[in-house]
């Protein structure tokens, strides 16, 4: 009769368990809890660079930068006097380096006010190669000459950059393979709110 190691059998099921949820599972980056602590931190820092945001405007990014530039909006209008937030949102469809390879969805761009020598936030939920954000920059220019250019971002996955683009706020850098995704979840799209990594 053999002998069999039980807590060998375990460690290396154990050990099969971890791997497959690394690699085939979802693995949460922030909780909701976490997510909103994020928000509420990078929503402060936003306002330690522009006090009261004067002369600033924040513009988020087609389609799901919105759900957290509305976030962020949404934690900035209590501390600033009036609780007037300038802000727009703004669909890159037609100035996205692959926007023939395929049929994109058209979004709203609704941008009521001139950006013109102003401080400009770009606001999206994960910036990966850095190429939306490339065709946000050439669809600003549409709308007047900033006087600068910040990007705030959720999620920054880390070396996977395309282009020389990198976030003036993150919420959190994170390490992920080519085959990997984030999602971000909100509770109005997706009915629920976190980061996972698929």
């Amino acid at each position: 009769m053999k002998n069999v190691c039980i807590v060998c059998n375990r460690d290396r099921l154990i050990a099969g368990l971890l791997f497959f949820t690394y690699f085939y599972g979802m693995k949460t980056i922030l909780t909701e809890q976490q997510l909103a602590i994020t928000i509420q931190r990078l929503s402060h820092q936003v306002l330690e660079n522009h006090l009261n945001l004067e002369n600033t405007v924040l513009i988020g990014i087609q389609p799901r930068g919105i759900y957290f530039s509305n976030r962020i909006v949404e934690q900035l209008k209590p501390q600033v006097p009036g609780g007037k937030v300038p802000y727009g949102i703004l669909d890159i469809t037609f100035y996205r380096d692959d926007v023939r390879k395929g049929l994109h969805e058209l979004n709203q761009t609704d941008i009521p006010f001139s950006i013109e020598d102003k401080n400009v936030i770009l606001v999206d939920d994960v910036l990966y190669t850095g190429r939306t954000i490339r065709a946000a920059l050439d669809a600003l220019m549409d709308f007047g000459r900033p006087t600068k250019v910040e990007l705030c971002i959720l999620i920054d996955r880390r070396f996977s950059r395309q282009l020389p683009i990198q976030a003036d706020y993150t919420g959190k850098s994170i390490d992920s393979i080519i085959t990997q995704k984030v999602k971000v979840f909100w509770k109005e799209k997706d009915g629920k709110e976190e980061v996972a990594l698929l």
